[in-house]
């Protein structure tokens, strides 16, 4: 490892999450690990790009140096941005698994134990079968999620950065919110968001924020498209801050008059659920534990909505299409792994169908505590509500001739 003082965090984070994942492939017997998955690159070795399509991984032996294999064009990458010496690029021509087989040839693993990303999006099933034709006396077994196992616990300056990221999520969503306005474009409002998040020190998050407004609302997934905003509507918006890769999310709804009852309801009911998860939520928890907090109390109240996905999924380091970590841990019913310190959650008790016709969002981003949680943001919780803008009141010249009028009507 190339010791260096410019990378993400200090070089001995990058040795602690080496040496983990090192102990954890000799519990499995492995002797090398082939990293294909791009968030899992970036734990290890600080390595990013925008490139991934193209085949790339960070092979781990369990005593030697690492080496890469990349496209040609992101062998700069690996020298500007990690501490791994060694690479073995091939270009857009080239054969990439090829190129991995021989490196792996070359440092003596022909006859090893490797352990690769069997679920990888990033390893399909032809190349995974073109490694085992070309090291036929290897050996291959699935290791997903032995990277993963490190990434679910942050550390103390992961939670910083993760900090960092909350402050563009944050900025982000109180543009969001004052930008709402009937009149007003989806386009407009995400626009704004978008803005005030890299205006507060926000990079490219892996999803750019959810605008829907009115019905389309009830579109999952949706984000803006030019439909302007009516009176009377409201807008639901998700907002994803990001900083070095790591993200922070919050759900928030702006309704543009007076709350209904339905509404009303909706808002008492996550307002309650979020609160009490976040109350009860702390190490030694089981995940479904967790969900079933948020679960039962949404199934309540009068506003016709219910919870459509999990209650919540870690998050932290991610590339496009997705900013969230559920895929290792998800607050979900069923699940009896257990929460821990360290662990980062985007909680989501939002309502499909509210009225039948509406969905709406409060969630909050948290890591676990010693003994509870503790809230990445300070933004009020309660739905928004904007009335319509009132009519614009008498000017002063009309107000004199009110007040002409009256002296003449009491004079008689």
């Amino acid at each position: 490892m190339k010791q260096r003082d410019d990378m993400t965090f200090p070089f001995e984070e990058y040795v602690r999450r080496i040496d983990g994942l090192r102990a954890r492939m000799k519990e499995r017997l492995l002797d090398a690990v082939i990293i294909s998955d791009p968030e899992n690159l970036m734990y290890l070795t600080d390595y990013q790009t925008t490139g991934y399509s193209f085949f790339q991984a960070l092979v781990v032996p369990l005593d030697g140096d690492c080496f890469m294999i990349t496209r040609n064009m992101e062998e700069s990458n690996v020298h500007a941005r990690t501490w791994v010496e060694k690479a073995w690029p091939y270009p857009d021509n080239g054969d990439a698994i090829q190129r991995l087989v021989e490196a792996l040839r070359d440092c003596g693993l022909a006859h090893a134990a490797i352990g690769y990303e069997r679920n990888s999006y990033f390893l399909p099933a032809y190349q995974q079968d073109r490694i085992r034709t070309g090291l036929t006396k290897g050996w291959f077994i699935d290791c997903f999620g032995i990277v993963e196992e490190g990434r679910i616990q942050k550390s103390a300056v992961e939670i910083e950065i993760m900090r960092k990221a909350a402050a563009a999520t944050e900025a982000g969503m109180k543009a969001g919110i004052e930008a709402c306005a009937p009149g007003i474009s989806e386009n407009e409002i995400g626009a704004a968001i978008s803005e005030a998040m890299f205006r507060a020190g926000g990079e490219p998050p892996a999803v750019m924020p959810y605008v829907a407004s009115g019905p389309r609302s009830m579109i999952g997934h949706a984000t803006w498209e030019g439909r302007t905003v009516q009176p009377g509507e409201h807008v639901f918006m998700e907002v994803g801050g990001c900083f070095r890769r790591y993200h922070t999310a919050m759900m928030r709804t702006v309704v543009l008059g007076k709350l209904s009852s339905s509404m009303e309801s909706a808002q008492l009911h996550m307002k309650e659920a979020l609160a009490s998860v976040e109350d009860a939520i702390r190490p030694g928890m089981t995940v479904s534990d967790a969900d079933n907090i948020v679960r039962n109390i949404l199934q309540g109240g009068t506003h016709g909505g219910y919870l459509i996905t999990r209650s919540g999924y870690s998050i932290g380091i991610a590339f496009p299409p997705s900013w969230d970590e559920g895929y290792i841990l998800s607050l979900m019913q069923g699940d009896a792994r257990t929460i821990k310190e360290g662990m980062t959650f985007h909680i989501i008790p939002w309502l499909w169908g509210v009225d039948g016709d509406k969905t709406v969002g409060l969630s909050d981003t948290i890591y676990i505590t010693a003994d509870g949680c503790e809230s990445f943001f300070t933004l009020d919780r309660d739905i928004v509500s904007k009335p319509d803008k009132a009519a614009p009141g008498p000017t002063k010249k009309a107000r004199e001739h009110e007040d002409l009028d009256d002296k003449d009507i009491a004079a008689g």
